[in-house]
């Protein structure tokens, strides 16, 4: 008889990422913005609660909320930890009307001067900033 075999990260499919939560100082202006773009990018508002939200696309989500202990008031890209979340953002124009809209909504641009090349000629994408200093980049996926 042989013994059971567990499955290692070479069996399991990659699909995506199953959840990603990022904790915040200020809730309601992050519900605000993250609303925002994540239903613009076809996630929808899956669980609120007193001290968080979460926004659901196919079997992934994303949770922003404010945890018991937080230190400090502002996310810092460049130091160790998440630099930038990549999203799938549809056609150039999608990316290119998301963009142009992202200011009115708490998001401002990156790389204006490079938009949408940032990435090199190949790669057509917008770089956001939100307001507590996340990154967010929206990647044309169609043409």
């Amino acid at each position: 008889m042989t013994a059971a075999r567990h499955p290692t990260c070479l069996d399991v499919i990659v699909r995506g990422f199953h959840h990603v939560e990022l904790w915040v100082a200020d809730l309601d202006r992050a519900r605000s913005e993250w609303s925002w773009l994540l239903d613009r990018l076809g996630f929808a508002l899956d669980a609120a609660w007193e001290d968080g939200s979460s926004w659901r696309a196919d079997d992934s989500y994303l949770t922003v909320c404010v945890p018991p202990g937080l230190r400090g008031e502002r996310h810092d890209r460049r130091l160790p930890g998440l630099n930038h979340l990549a999203f799938h953002g549809g056609s150039r124009s999608d990316v290119d009307r998301l963009m142009a809209e992202a200011p009115e909504h708490g998001w401002n641009a990156l790389y204006d001067d490079r938009y949408p090349h940032a990435g090199g000629p190949d790669h057509y994408a917008g770089w956001l900033e939100n307001s507590e200093g996340f990154k967010a980049e929206v990647v044309a996926t169609e043409t």
